[in-house]
C-alpha cells in the first residue's frame, strides 16, 4: 500500500482538519469505564494541535440508527479525552451543516474540537453524498485514525477520503504497519492462534490462513468441531457438528499448503460450566458422554509454546478455552507468557486483535509485552479473512 502519513502533509498551521477516530467506548451511568480508545487517539489529536491546526474530531458512538440519542452524544466523552490530552476539548453539536460550520468558524489555530455522533445522520452508514459533501465543507484535510472502523465504507471513515486530501493518523499508521509484518509480509515460520466459540464465525479466517502461515492453532469451542471432525466424541462440549464436513475440507487444504494445524491432544473437561467446578485433565479420546471440553491441557500447551519457539511470527485472535471462567483460562495464560517472553527477547513479532484476545492478554498481563495488540474487532477479523478495508483503500491513492 502507498499511504500518506502526518509525516506528508506540509504546514498545516490554521488549517482544519477533519479526522476520524473511534471513541466508541463503553459507558456506565454517562461514565467512561474503559478508555484505551480514546488513550489510542490522542498521539494524533496531540501532534495537529500542537503544530496549530484546527483539530475536528469525528466519531459514532453506539448505534442510534440515524436519529439523535441524547445517551449517545458524544458530548459524554469530550471531558475524558480532554483530561487525557491535558489541554481544552471543546464539542460542536453537530458534524455538518450551518451549527457545525458556524462554531468551526469561531476555532482558532490548536483548538481542538469533537463533533456530534456521525451516526445521528442516517446517511452515515449509506456513504450519503450529500453528508460527505456537508462533512467536507468543515475541514480543508482529513485524517483517518479509527483502523477499527475502517472495515464501514461510511461517510465519515471513506466517502470524506475521496473528497480531502486523505492521510493516516499514528493509531492508523502503527495498526497497518504491525499487520504488513504480521501478515502482509511476515517473517516465517509463521504461527497463527485462532480460537473462539464456533467455527462459523470464523471460516473465512481458517480458509484464508491455511495457505498464509506455517503454523495454525485452533482453540476455543471452535476445536472440538475439529476434533469432531477427526472422530473424537466430545461429549456435551459446544461442538458445530453440522460443519465437521468443513472442519475436514480445511484441515485438508491446511496439508496442501504444508500448513501444520494443532489441535489439542490433551484437555480440561467439567460436567458444569461454572467458576472453579471439579475438573479432569484427560486425552481428548476420553472425554465422558457428560463432559466438557472447556480448556486445553498443560501437554498440549507446553508442545504449542515449543511451536512458538520456532517461529518469527505470530497473530493471535480469540482465547484457548473459556478464559474468562477460572480455571479455564489456564492455556490462554500461559501460552500468552510464552509468546510475551519470546517477544521481549527479540525472537518474535507478535500482533494479536479483537476484543476477547484483548481482555485475555490484560488478564495474563502481558499485552504490553506483545509487538502490537489492535483496538479493532471486525476490522481486524476481515483483515484476517483477507478482505479489502474500504477505510483503508480510500488511503491507498
Amino acid at each position: 500500500m502507498t499511504y500518506k502519513t502526518l509525516d506528508d502533509m506540509g504546514d498545516i498551521s490554521g488549517k482544519r482538519v477533519v479526522v476520524r477516530e473511534d471513541l466508541n467506548v463503553p459507558t456506565q451511568e454517562a461514565k467512561v469505564t474503559d478508555d484505551t480508545r480514546l488513550r489510542a487517539a490522542v498521539p494524533t489529536i496531540a501532534e495537529l494541535s500542537d503544530r496549530g491546526a484546527i483539530v475536528l474530531v469525528l466519531a459514532h458512538f453506539g448505534r442510534p440508527k440515524g436519529k439523535r440519542d441524547p445517551e449517545l452524544s458524544l458530548a459524554l466523552v469530550t471531558k475524558p479525552l480532554s483530561d487525557l490530552l491535558g489541554r481544552p476539548v471543546q464539542f460542536i453539536d453537530d458534524c455538518e451543516g450551518e451549527i457545525a460550520e458556524a462554531a468551526v468558524a469561531d476555532l482558532k489555530p490548536g483548538d481542538i474540537a469533537v463533533l456530534e455522533n456521525t451516526r445521528f445522520h442516517a446517511g452515515e452508514e449509506r456513504n450519503d453524498a450529500e453528508l460527505v459533501a456537508g462533512m467536507s465543507r468543515l475541514g480543508d484535510l482529513y485524517v483517518n485514525d479509527a483502523f477499527s472502523a475502517a472495515h464501514r465504507a461510511h461517510a465519515s471513515t471513506e466517502g470524506l477520503a475521496r473528497i480531502l486530501p486523505a492521510f493516516a493518523g499514528r493509531q492508523m499508521e502503527a495498526e497497518l504497519g504491525a499487520l504488513e509484518k504480521a501478515l502482509g509480509n511476515p517473517e516465517h515460520p509463521v504461527a497463527t492462534v485462532v480460537g473462539g466459540a464456533k467455527v462459523s464465525t470464523k471460516l473465512d479466517v481458517l480458509k484464508h490462513l491455511v495457505a498464509k502461515v506455517d503454523h495454525l492453532i485452533i482453540g476455543g469451542g471452535m476445536a472440538n468441531t475439529f476434533l469432531a471432525a477427526r472422530g473424537v466424541n466430545v461429549g456435551k462440549s459446544l461442538c458445530e457438528h453440522d460443519l465437521t464436513a468443513t472442519a475436514e475440507a480445511i484441515l485438508e487444504a491446511a496439508d496442501r499448503a504444508n500448513c501444520t494445524v494443532h489441535l489439542p491432544y490433551d484437555v480440561v473437561v467439567a460436567k458444569e460450566f461454572k467458576p472453579n467446578p471439579p475438573t479432569r485433565t484427560v486425552n481428548v479420546h476420553e472425554v465422558s458422554a457428560d463432559e466438557m471440553i472447556l480448556d486445553i491441557g498443560p501437554a498440549a500447551t507446553e508442545a504449542l509454546a515449543d511451536v512458538l519457539k520456532t517461529c518469527r511470527t505470530l497473530v493471535w485472535n480469540g482465547p484457548l478455552g473459556a478464559f474468562e471462567t477460572p480455571p479455564f483460562d489456564a492455556a490462554t495464560v500461559s501460552l500468552a507468557k510464552t509468546a510475551a517472553a519470546l517477544t521481549r527477547e527479540g525472537s518474535l513479532v507478535s500482533v494479536a486483535g479483537g476484543g476477547d484476545t484483548v481482555a485475555a492478554l490484560n488478564q495474563a498481563g502481558v499485552a504490553d509485552d506483545f509487538t502490537f495488540v489492535s483496538t479493532a474487532g471486525g476490522a481486524f477479523l476481515e483483515w484476517m479473512e483477507g478482505k479489502e478495508l474500504p477505510g483503508v483503500a480510500a488511503l491507498d491513492r
